[in-house]
């Protein structure tokens, strides 16, 4: 009797082992979730580097911005790297990068100096997830956009206003402080006379020259490699 109640321990005891091993054994996160994550923290690192004019818009060709950026990308990831192309491709890029980082380090500005140090970031960031539907006061944020591109240096372009910014403002309205955000955006980037020589000559883009690079660098791209061979010779 009192060795079959230890074998019957050791068998329930065992069991028990057996059940606990194969719980330990299963994923706590599944390749599913995995995936899910990696790409939404893609597409959070594609929105910071870019910082997309329309960042609803997936394709990036509802803008002629956007649409010139993104045919840049496009046709450097196809073009060998190191290559005469593909240089200057880069640098067409990092300006673009460059033009829209500091319209953003203008609003940023702005935000803490209304006392917004730790929330900015927040305050600015933006996702693929964003939508017009969504927002509180779309039709008054909009209003303030167009405010700030006329009335103020802010932007560094004459180019439409980038639609990111429309979800800032809503959320500014919403803590009753986007008209004190425009008073300051006022008196920091004041509206100047020159803002279409600056244009020209400062950190602004010529679209229709990247639109011709674009496409001599589709058609020619294997030009650039074989001169840069040529003189390498």
């Amino acid at each position: 009797m009192g060795s079959a109640l230890k074998r019957c321990c050791r068998f329930c005891c065992c069991c028990c082992f057996d059940d606990d091993d194969e719980e330990e054994k299963e994923p706590l996160i599944t390749h599913d979730t995995l995936d899910y994550f990696d790409r939404e923290a893609k597409k959070r690192r594609d929105q910071e580097t870019n910082l997309w004019s329309e960042p609803g818009d997936p394709s990036h060709s509802e803008r002629d911005d956007d649409r010139v950026l993104y045919n840049l990308l496009q046709t450097r990831a196809k073009t060998r790297t190191g290559s005469t192309g593909y240089r200057r491709l880069s640098v067409d890029i990092e300006a673009m990068r460059d033009t829209r980082r500091e319209v953003r380090d203008k609003w940023v500005a702005v935000l803490e100096n209304l006392g917004f140090m730790a929330e900015a970031e927040s305050l600015m960031t933006v996702t693929t997830n964003a939508s017009y539907d969504r927002m509180r006061n779309a039709p008054m944020a909009r209003d303030l956009l167009n405010t700030l591109h006329s009335e103020t240096s802010i932007f560094n372009t004459g180019e439409a206003p980038p639609e990111r910014y429309l979800f800032t403002l809503d959320r500014l309205i919403y803590l009753d402080v986007a008209d004190d955000f425009v008073a300051k955006a006022k008196r920091f980037y004041p509206r100047r006379d020159d803002d279409d020589e600056e244009n020209e000559g400062g950190l602004g883009i010529n679209l229709p020259l990247l639109l011709a690079r674009v496409q001599a660098n589709m058609n020619g791209a294997g030009d650039d490699d074989d001169e840069e061979d040529g003189m390498t010779d």
